[in-house]
């Protein structure tokens, strides 16, 4: 078999299967090679990995795509920019697969098996219940069972004319000890009699991943494969097909990331343990039309992209430095494979509330301007540009999640209807409307209006009556904003202005 010239660019993929919503463990991934990709000035590919026909969801395609839009991560190759080596769906490729796989055939390296599922199936069964323990289509057990080893070529062409059903599986080597080295874990070592030959042609007519896959890094010219370890226990097959392919100089480095852990810190973080604790897991929000099931997204909760991809960047590396927040340029200049940790890290949904929260107060204001438009839940924003800014700066201290800005902003654009009774029960005294009624009549005297003369006023009148500051301070702030909440009272009625905050504390709320 040809071998190809030898590889001279970086070149890495990031290759999803369209069965459901990206979790941010894949999204980690897909990070990890962009960073790769664009600290050496290489190329990053998305490529669909759509054989397993039975799996797929509609609209999981459309949702991979839409996620990388949304975290900013843009591909060199891709089903929707094309490229050099499309098509960049497997689905679209089976014709090249076909072609590889019959010289697998031709060459001894795999071969067909006409076992039906329910026959499998019984056997496994019989190995369990006799102890014996799983069942694994190896070596040895290949030798009972019907397929190229047990059967004539006439039976084999016989069953081939008739479309008999069939896989095509791999033939393992027997008694050999398959060694590769990994980027993050060292050299690793599995002995054949540890594998099955696993199928690579499917009776659909589709190849497995793990067929399909190699043949696609090679063609693409893939120099790095960095991928999940879940994918680790796969690699010695893979490396025999590289073998079997006489492609092992053409053969990419191989990275295996750890996994991303529950908080608990035992296994990995799934879909489930989101909802059982009430944080995303997915980019963004993901609906199944045909099953019913919503999902949340890390956008819908309110986190900016960059934020997300910082945190989901230290799951896993790190610096070498006490420094947390990068922007996505510094993340591209520090990254290094070598700086991968073996062990999984645990999922921190607090410290990722901290990481938006840092990233909200260095967002541009006129952005946090906007998504304060969008979630104003349905007011009508008729205020300048200017006055938004304003009530932006005033409050994003307060600020952890783009869904908070409208809950502590409302009250700079409407007055209060509803008011907390908890709160009133708490600040409001017998003489607090007597108060209330003499401070007003002095408050539409200020002149220039501001926060300074406001705030001289209340301490003039408040030692005048011989009173603590929070005795009219805290009535007045219910008043305003209905609750105890916000910043300070004085900026609070600077930015109202005289006439919208004398409006507010004249009306005493029953």
């Amino acid at each position: 078999m040809n071998q190809k010239s030898v590889r001279d660019q970086i070149r890495v993929r990031f290759a999803p299967s369209p069965t459901g919503p990206l979790h941010i463990g894949g999204l980690r991934t897909a990070l990890y090679n962009y960073l790769f990709a664009r600290k050496h000035k290489g190329h990053i590919i998305l490529r669909i990995e759509d054989t397993d026909r039975k799996r797929i969801i509609p609209g999981a395609e459309q949702y991979i795509f839409d996620s990388f839009h949304w975290c900013g991560l843009d591909f060199d190759e891709s089903p929707e920019k094309g490229g050099p080596f499309s098509p960049y769906r497997q689905s679209e490729r089976i014709s090249i697969y076909q072609n590889y796989i019959q010289l697998l055939l031709n060459h001894g390296y795999a071969y067909y098996a006409f076992d039906t599922p329910e026959e499998l199936e019984t056997i496994r069964q019989t190995f369990l219940s006799s102890g014996i323990g799983h069942f694994q289509y190896d070596s040895h057990a290949r030798q009972s069972l019907r397929n190229s080893f047990t059967l004539s070529d006439k039976e084999i062409h016989s069953l081939l004319e008739r479309n008999a059903p069939y896989v095509i599986r791999i033939k393992v080597p027997e008694n050999e000890t398959v060694v590769f080295n990994d980027l993050i874990r060292g050299d690793v070592h599995v002995h054949t009699a540890t594998l099955d030959d696993k199928i690579l042609f499917k009776s659909d007519g589709f190849p497995t991943y793990h067929f399909a896959n190699v043949v696609d890094d090679y063609l693409m010219n893939i120099s790095h494969v960095i991928r999940g370890e879940e994918w680790l226990p796969s690699s010695p097959m893979h490396l025999l097909l590289y073998r079997f392919f006489g492609w092992e100089s053409e053969m990419p480095h191989f990275a295996h990331l750890p996994l991303i852990l529950k908080p608990e810190g035992t296994g990995k973080l799934s879909k489930r343990d989101g909802e059982r604790l009430g944080f995303p897991v997915i980019p963004i929000e993901w609906k199944d039309h045909e099953s019913g099931l919503y999902l949340h997204g890390y956008r819908e909760d309110g986190y900016l992209p960059e934020a997300l991809l910082n945190i989901l960047a230290l799951f896993g590396w790190n610096s070498g430095t006490e420094k947390e927040v990068f922007s996505l340029a510094e993340l591209i200049e520090l990254f290094t494979i070598e700086r991968i940790h073996k062990s999984g890290s645990r999922f921190d949904p607090e410290k990722a509330k901290w990481f938006n929260h840092i990233y909200i107060q260095r967002v541009n204001p006129e952005l946090l301007v906007s998504c304060l438009q969008e979630k104003a839940q349905g007011a009508p924003l008729s205020y300048d540009k200017d006055y938004c800014l304003r009530v932006i700066q005033l409050i994003k201290d307060r600020i952890i999640l783009l869904t908070d800005l409208w809950p502590q902003s409302w009250y700079f654009f409407s007055p209060p209807v509803h008011f907390d009774l908890k709160i009133k029960e708490k600040v409001w005294k017998e003489d607090t409307p007597t108060l209330i009624q003499d401070f007003c009549h002095l408050v539409s005297d200020i002149s220039p209006w501001g926060k300074d003369s406001l705030h001289s006023l209340v301490e003039t009148f408040t030692h005048q009556r011989s009173i603590k500051l929070g005795y009219l301070l805290n009535p007045l702030r219910f008043l305003v904003v209905g609750s105890s909440q916000g910043p300070g009272l004085f900026e609070i009625a600077e930015l109202l202005g005289k006439e919208e905050f004398i409006s507010r504390i004249s009306k005493i709320p029953e």
